[in-house]
This record gives structure tokens, sequence and C-alpha cells, in this order.
């Protein structure tokens, strides 16, 4: 699983995380990213020709590194399996569990957790949100990602 930050993309200037991952991907089961680790991904070459999600801010620049980018908040295209944004993470680790384990373990996770959102705003996406805050947020979100 690779996590993502703000710079995620920077991790191109450092070849040798990038190898290792293209080497660890040779022997997984899954290969997963949450947020923009789905763009550090994409910096070692795994998402050429695959579909795959991102933090929505950081979408658009999966197409950058050869990816189809499809705004749902977990992706799967073989075995690449990308959440959106932090929360989306926890909706991939469960559709990881039950496919992995089984339905009935991953209900049992969620109800562990106590996963149950009901979030206090719509406002968790920006076709939900209003356009006025989407500006916002794509605005003072843009400094922490790559320009490409």
């Amino acid at each position: 699983m690779i996590p993502g930050a703000g710079n995620a993309t920077t991790l191109r200037e450092y070849p040798d995380i990038l190898d290792w991952i293209r080497e660890i991907h040779a022997t997984t089961i899954w290969t997963t990213s949450v947020c923009t680790g789905s763009l550090i991904l994409g910096a070692a070459g795994l998402l050429s020709g695959l579909q795959a999600t991102s933090h929505w801010a950081a979408l658009d620049r999966l197409h950058h590194w050869g990816a189809e980018p499809i705004l749902l908040r977990i992706v799967e295209d073989g075995k690449i399996m990308t959440a959106a944004g932090v929360s989306a993470g926890i909706d991939m680790a469960l559709t990881l569990a039950a496919k992995l384990a089984g339905q009935a373990l991953a209900e049992r996770l969620q109800l562990g957790i106590e996963y149950d959102p009901c979030p206090p705003f719509n406002m968790g996406s920006p076709e939900k949100a209003d356009p006025a805050v989407v500006k916002i947020m794509r605005e003072g979100m843009a400094a922490l990602f790559e320009k490409s």
C-alpha cells in the first residue's frame, strides 16, 4: 500500500524508491494506493494504460503517468487497486478484506471499527460541494501538487 501526500510525485527524484515499488509489485497479490499514492504508482510506471483514481484535486495528474483517471472512491484494474482521498482508504481496506478473506470477515471488521459513515455535511466530493468551496479548495491544494 502506497500512501499519498501533497508532494507525492517528488518521489520520482528518488529512483531507488520507485525501483523498489516496481520490484515489490512483481511479487504482490495486490498493489494499492490511497489518495495521491496513485501518483507514486504512476511515477513508478505501474499505471500506464490502466484506470486509477486519486484525490479529486490531483486526479487529472494521472494522465501524466499514462493512466485513465476515474472519479470513483475505489478503482480496481488488474491487481492494482487505488483509493481516492484518505477516507476512501477505509472503503478499499474493507474491499480487500472481502476479496482476501470473504465478505463475512469484512463485514465483521466494518462493525468492529464502527465504520458507519454519516458525515455532518454533504461536502465529501466536488460533485456535492458548493462550487465556490471547490474553487477555494482547489486553489489552496494546487500548491501542494506537482505542476505537470
